[in-house]
């Protein structure tokens, strides 16, 4: 029994192998977001494939950098026309509520809202790159209610729904499924 404890200490104890992200470039939509990395052995995906996908994004990011939630959808996009899909046959939605919603406005609203952390916000540029990519951002209207959030306070292009709920729901019936990455 010692040896079994011993050993379960040692190995949770062992430092994790360093990973190798060598093989993730970002492109060929997004030059600066959204990297990925090939897969040998995978081939090309039809070229009649469609996705149409909402990402549900509450996460803040982590402090001084862009969010890990939005950059999925950068990847996905990124990924999948790399693979042989047009890009006109990727839509998709972020959806972002809670926290998340902050990375959402503007530097200068970013700057200002009590709530953020102070500065530029360090999403805004992703935001933005999607967005001129026809990605959609729907920030949650209750969410943005909790933060203080004024419509004039939002990145343009980013619209406003009643609800997360409400948003994903409409998003459903209109045939978008829900990535739970």
């Amino acid at each position: 029994m010692r040896f079994v404890i011993t050993t379960a200490l040692a190995l949770a104890a062992a430092p994790l192998a360093a990973q190798d992200m060598s093989a993730f470039q970002p492109g060929p939509v997004l030059t600066e977001f959204g990297a990925h990395a090939p897969v040998p052995g995978v081939e090309q995906l039809p070229a009649d494939t469609e996705f149409a996908i909402a990402f549900d994004v509450s996460t803040p990011a982590a402090e001084g950098s862009p969010n890990r939630g939005f950059d999925s959808a950068a990847r996905f996009l990124n990924m999948h026309v790399a693979n042989g899909v047009p890009q006109d046959n990727i839509r998709l939605v972020v959806v972002v509520h809670g926290k998340a919603a902050l990375e959402l406005l503007t530097d200068a609203a970013h700057a200002a809202n009590p709530l953020s952390r102070q500065g530029d916000n360090p999403s805004g540029k992703l935001v933005e790159a999607l967005l001129a990519e026809d990605v959609r951002f729907i920030l949650c209207g209750q969410s943005a209610a909790v933060y203080g959030i004024k419509p004039e306070d939002l990145i343009p292009g980013v619209e406003m729904s009643l609800s997360a709920m409400t948003a994903h729901a409409l998003l459903q019936s209109s045939g978008f499924t829900v990535n739970p990455f």
